[in-house]
């Protein structure tokens, strides 16, 4: 009898507690800013925060002058004719030509290179053929005279119609490329 009752208590203190409850508005809240965030704008001064001696006061803090973000090594040619021709001049691949890094190159070049200039570097890739982009040259054309320097520099920056290929090759991987490409151009006729 001692447990029946016990049970009707139980669920008499259930039901009061639920009869209650309004699913609209709970009616309390535990940790309110863990639901109702402030919101601050980036880079906006923001008082009574502490800031451990920065100057600026800012949410979000501003980098340091000189420094660069991880992975991303500097690139000291600008995105101009200039540039392209000083790179085309002066820039050589530091890596060393072995069939591993051709290898690398090859592959890389038929995923982002391949549909647009062919798999020989001839022009004739898969877009091309479907005329969704025309006149493409080749890489042995004489009034291009393509160097390790302006390879580089293209898939750095782009140019003409080709876009920038930095956010998708790495500093090494674009070498690789670069390796491949001039095996291509030396293979064709």
């Amino acid at each position: 009898m001692k447990s029946l009752i016990k049970i009707g208590v139980v669920f008499g203190a259930a039901l009061l507690m639920t009869s209650c409850f309004d699913k609209s508005q709970p009616n309390y809240q535990y940790f309110p800013n863990m639901y109702e965030s402030v919101g601050y704008e980036a880079y906006q001064e923001v008082d009574g925060v502490p800031y451990g001696g920065f100057e600026n006061k800012m949410e979000a803090q501003i980098p340091a002058d000189g420094t660069i973000k991880r992975g991303w090594m500097p690139y000291e040619y600008d995105n101009t004719n200039e540039g392209y021709e000083a790179a085309k001049a002066e820039l050589l691949n530091p890596m060393p030509t072995n069939e591993v890094n051709l290898a690398a190159g090859k592959e890389l070049y038929g995923i982002y290179c391949a549909v647009c200039h062919g798999n020989k570097g001839d022009g004739q890739g898969t877009l091309v053929k479907r005329e969704k982009f025309l006149g493409i040259p080749k890489y042995n054309d004489p009034a291009r005279a393509i160097t390790e320097g302006s390879i580089y520099h293209v898939l750095m920056y782009g140019k003409n119609n080709m876009g920038s290929h930095a956010n998708q090759l790495d500093a090494k991987e674009r070498w690789q490329v670069v390796q491949h490409v001039l095996k291509l151009k030396s293979e064709l006729k």
